[in-house]
């Protein structure tokens, strides 16, 4: 872990724009709540999506797939750094 100043833009809750010194442009922090929330939402309509054309099926599968990373990557770091995840895994169920 490091610390580092981030520019703030706004810190409304579950909405905060911040940008790392490292990036061009700033970024939206999505909490780790809100993130499996995402996650889990898409994959419930995904799973009801049948009726969908190839096309908006392979979009939403785009979808569920970078979430599911992101998602994996938070859960790998929290747990690299003995951190508690703010929900309940159930992605290994």
């Amino acid at each position: 872990m490091r610390k580092e100043q981030v520019e703030i833009y706004s810190d409304t809750t579950n909405a905060a724009v911040l940008r790392h010194p490292d990036r061009h442009f700033p970024g939206c922090l999505v909490q780790g709540d809100t993130l499996n929330g995402l996650w889990q939402a898409v994959r419930r309509v995904q799973r009801g999506a049948h009726l969908l054309d190839e096309e908006a099926a392979a979009e939403l599968k785009d979808v569920a797939d970078h979430l599911e990373s992101l998602l994996s990557h938070y859960k790998t770091v929290l747990s690299a750094h003995a951190i508690e995840l703010p929900f309940t895994d159930q992605t290994n169920g």
